[in-house]
């Protein structure tokens, strides 16, 4: 995960006032050993673990030592997972494999791509905007990751910066030493991708504010653009995140913050999200349950997932998003299981959400439509961003304040969302904590470092 910690702390209900949970599955990669016949038929778990990543099981590039040693307990004999495990980060700048890759060398453990969600992932279900030309912000391989996503005219910032070179004037020496007419003509811009923070702030914030301010056309002078703007859809909403430095560094909702502001202070008017995806957005937690789903049917587990176990260091993004999922899964059953339920892609202003006809386009929407888990429960560690350390304020209702809120502009602040169902030391203690609670032994196949 990835975020910041906010100047107040709630009343936390810590481990010892905890209730049984539950959750499926497993991932058919991970999981093609023992079938359903074997010893561990009488052991399915009806409960999984959606894991965040920076600050719970890395700091940076450095693992956390609880980390390896809680991974070693969700094994079994063959070194299979005796448990459905998704990894849900808000990290964007590489593939899943490659993330998968990093996780399976630094937890000691295998690990599947389809174990993998990144911020950008539940890009895949907007296919109204793949044949469309798209500019896209970020660092890594982002022609890479969006040509996996599904999209295929793509235009970098670096690439709208080559053929218009006068519009990045912020940087002196960058500036072009001769005039030249743009050598291509770029068809409209339709829509604008924020995979994640980018390198050099200035040139993105500028180049994305002229292809907003000209319709699409950053070639163009500045016009009386219709208003709302050609669709923004955003990943990753986390203000920082915690690295190797001793505090949270800025992340890609600080880049977003800019953005809002600097849009807001040219136009008057708001900058609006087609879409908002990454953590807390329920949409990504969604699409967590059904990876969590697809290996619990590759493992031929018959008992059904009841509760979803989030394990995140971020008060404003994994807890937040846990319980706002957790509301979702409560208000869907007293729907009904067969009631089809639209996900909200972001909460409050700006939110939109998935029509039957997108999630027709995903081999996973109808999924979406029929969560099957009862119960997310939000777990929080203190190894990264959260610290449990920090002063608390002598009147907590006074520090609730919009100043305090970290999370995005569009999410409504509500304390009952950033109160964690338990608070643990590191993620070993996390696994311990639900073994407990769900009453599960590995039948003493977990292996110690």
């Amino acid at each position: 995960m990835r975020a910041a910690l906010p100047l107040l702390r709630l009343p936390l209900k810590r481990a010892s006032a905890a209730r049984p949970l539950g959750l499926r599955g497993f991932c058919r990669a991970v999981v093609s050993g023992e079938d359903a016949a074997g010893t561990e038929s009488n052991m399915q778990p009806p409960f999984g673990f959606l894991f965040d990543i920076d600050g719970v099981l890395v700091r940076g590039k450095t693992p956390i030592p609880a980390a390896r040693k809680a991974f070693q307990k969700l094994l079994n004999s063959q070194r299979q997972f005796l448990v459905p495990v998704v990894f849900v980060t808000n990290a964007g700048n590489c593939l899943r494999q490659k993330k998968a890759d990093q996780l399976s060398h630094v937890l000691g453990v295998p690990i599947s791509q389809d174990q993998v969600i990144m911020s950008h992932s539940p890009l895949r279900m907007f296919k109204r905007y793949h044949d469309k030309c798209v500019l896209v912000s970020g660092q890594g391989p982002l022609l890479d990751i969006a040509k996996h996503l599904g999209f295929h005219q793509l235009i970098t910032i670096d690439k709208l910066r080559e053929i218009y070179p006068l519009l990045d004037m912020v940087d002196h020496d960058r500036r072009p030493k001769a005039l030249h007419p743009p050598a291509v003509k770029l068809p409209k811009i339709e829509a604008i991708i924020l995979f994640g923070e980018p390198v050099r702030w200035e040139t993105n914030l500028q180049l994305i504010i002229d292809v907003l301010l000209t319709s699409g056309y950053p070639g163009n002078p500045y016009s009386q653009s219709p208003y709302p703007h050609i669709p923004v859809l955003a990943c990753n909403m986390d203000l920082m995140w915690m690295a190797e430095a001793q505090s949270p560094r800025f992340g890609h909702g600080t880049f977003m913050v800019c953005l809002e502001n600097i849009y807001k202070k040219i136009t008057g008017k708001e900058l609006r999200y087609e879409a908002l995806i990454g953590k807390p957005s329920e949409l990504t937690y969604h699409y967590a349950e059904y990876l969590v789903r697809t290996q619990a049917a590759a493992k031929q587990w018959k008992k059904p997932i009841q509760t979803l176990y989030a394990i995140g260091d971020n008060l404003m993004t994994d807890i937040y998003g846990a319980n706002l999922y957790n509301r979702f899964l409560e208000e869907n059953s007293r729907r009904g299981s067969n009631a089809r339920v639209q996900v909200k892609a972001a909460s409050g202003t700006g939110s939109t959400t998935v029509s039957q006809e997108d999630e027709t386009d995903i081999p996973w929407g109808n999924e979406l439509a029929s969560a099957s888990a009862t119960s997310c429960r939000s777990v929080l560690v203190c190894t990264g961003v959260y610290n449990p350390h920090t002063e608390v304020p002598s009147d907590t209702k006074k520090s609730i304040t919009e100043t305090v809120f970290h999370g995005h502009r569009d999410f409504r602040f509500d304390p009952a969302l950033v109160e964690p169902d338990h608070v643990v030391q590191d993620v070993d203690a996390a696994v311990d904590l639900i073994f407990q609670l769900e009453s599960f032994i590995p039948n003493g196949n977990h292996r110690t470092p």
